[in-house]
């Protein structure tokens, strides 16, 4: 289940989804972001903490409000919460948590925590807001467009990217916010590399990785979709839009509905710039 560990840094990876959860050891704190999903993996990233904390300050980071994010909250009450204004402010938090109850009743899953949306302790409202715990300094950027609420942060001088669900090694992007919002968020992340060199970049879901130019990659690959997703819905090319529905990895009915969710939010922002209604 640890899928990468080098200098404190410990990411876990789930069955599902290939979603991480990391953890951060510090000789004054213990950072854990998005524990997630399964019982025993929850289970395992518990007993992992413990070992670490020493009486440490124990820290819990959402990157966003997902309910494959925040499925292990309750598992870390007595956590400070760091998280967005926005998903403190989130205008959905029954439904995230009934998606959750409800995954667990699909398949029989007996959780010994009962399911809560997070509660922030430190809230993040912008660009280059920053909390120091002694020497390490997290710095944070609003990352919206896959949802409205993300957050990416960078741990230095560590050199950690926590990326939330953007710059993954397979995944392409869903879309449930704002594409211009996601366009935005990626030239936030190119700048992001430039600034601060990061070491070593954990997505929300997939592979983490210590290369540049694979993090330049990612943002490119993200970038050339959306190009490529716009142009197609701005010409009515079913052609390349079946293309696309295809290129998502994993094709399901899952990432089907993905690719259709993606392409009516393009309508959305972009038909009046076009001149269709």
């Amino acid at each position: 289940m640890i899928h990468y560990q080098k200098k404190g840094l410990t990411v876990f990876q789930s069955a599902l989804w290939q979603t991480t959860s990391t953890v951060v050891e510090e000789d004054e704190f213990v950072l854990i972001v998005d524990p997630s999903w399964l019982p025993h993996e929850i289970k395992a990233i518990q007993e992992h903490v413990e070992e670490l904390n020493r009486n440490k300050e124990v820290y819990l980071l959402f990157t966003h409000g997902d309910f494959d994010h925040i499925i292990g909250y309750s598992a870390f009450l007595n956590a400070k919460v760091i998280a967005s204004e926005g998903v403190s402010n989130h205008p959905a938090k029954d439904y995230k948590l009934g998606l959750i109850k409800d995954f667990d009743r699909k398949y029989y899953i007996d959780r010994p925590y009962q399911p809560k949306f997070p509660v922030a302790d430190i809230e993040i409202n912008k660009d280059g807001q920053q909390l120091a715990l002694g020497s390490t300094t997290l710095t944070f950027y609003l990352s919206p467009g896959h949802t409205h609420d993300g957050i990416f942060t960078i741990i230095e001088p560590q050199g950690i990217w926590i990326a939330g669900d953007y710059l993954s090694d397979f995944e392409l992007p869903f879309v449930f916010d704002s594409v211009k919002a996601y366009q935005s968020t990626l030239l936030k992340a190119n700048t992001i590399l430039d600034k601060h060199h990061p070491c070593v970049l954990v997505p929300g879901h997939g592979k983490t990785t210590e290369g540049k130019e694979e993090m330049k990659q990612r943002i490119e690959a993200s970038q050339t979709y959306l190009s490529r997703l716009i142009e197609a819905v701005e010409n009515e090319d079913e052609q390349t839009l079946s293309q696309l529905r295809q290129e998502m990895p994993y094709e399901s009915s899952f990432t089907s509905s993905c690719h259709e969710e993606n392409v009516q939010q393009v309508k959305r922002e972009f038909a009046n710039e076009w001149g269709k209604q």
